[in-house]
């Protein structure tokens, strides 16, 4: 039986739902997602049973993405519990690679994932993103610039890269 800790918090997007097993950070809800979609995506993976309200558990991840609000992490430390194809890890993987304040398209990321006409796989996958902000999916745009495709909308994504200094807003 997997255990599964979650809480919410305040951030300066909104309200932020964060669960977390042993292994690590499973899923993070930001705004545009409600805390029933949280919910519904959770007990989608886990059994009902296994789901706890445990803010403690999740003292890193808050923790961590606070300061990355703050400008004070450019890196996020804490575990993953990846849960996903093997195509979308693999997309994943990539997106974590791109660094804090710079960008990449769906096109570069096909690339790097061994494909370079699956760019519409690519942003399919980045939607079904459970872990965004420590996935940074937002760093990833159009081919020809645009801010396009961010499950929290495209304002949301427009501030994080601003956040990072990757887009003047």
């Amino acid at each position: 039986m997997t255990r599964v800790y979650c809480t919410s918090f305040e951030s300066k997007i909104g309200i932020i739902y964060v669960a977390s097993t042993e292994r690590g950070v499973c899923k993070i809800s930001i705004p545009k997602e409600t805390k029933k979609d949280f919910f519904q995506w959770l007990h989608k993976h886990f059994d009902e049973d296994e789901v706890a309200e445990n803010r403690s558990r999740n003292k890193q991840v808050i923790d961590e993405i606070n300061r990355y609000f703050n400008r004070r992490l450019t890196k996020f430390n804490c575990a993953l519990h990846q849960l996903g194809t093997p195509f979308q890890k693999k997309v994943w993987r990539n997106v974590r690679r791109i660094n804090y304040g710079t960008t990449m398209t769906y096109k570069d990321i096909a690339i790097k994932s061994g494909n370079p006409r699956a760019y519409q796989a690519v942003a399919r996958a980045n939607a079904a993103n459970p872990i965004p902000i420590i996935i940074p999916c937002h760093r990833v745009i159009g081919a020809n610039g645009a801010l396009v495709g961010y499950s929290a909308g495209v304002k949301t994504k427009e501030f994080l890269l601003g956040l990072e200094g990757a887009i003047i807003i």
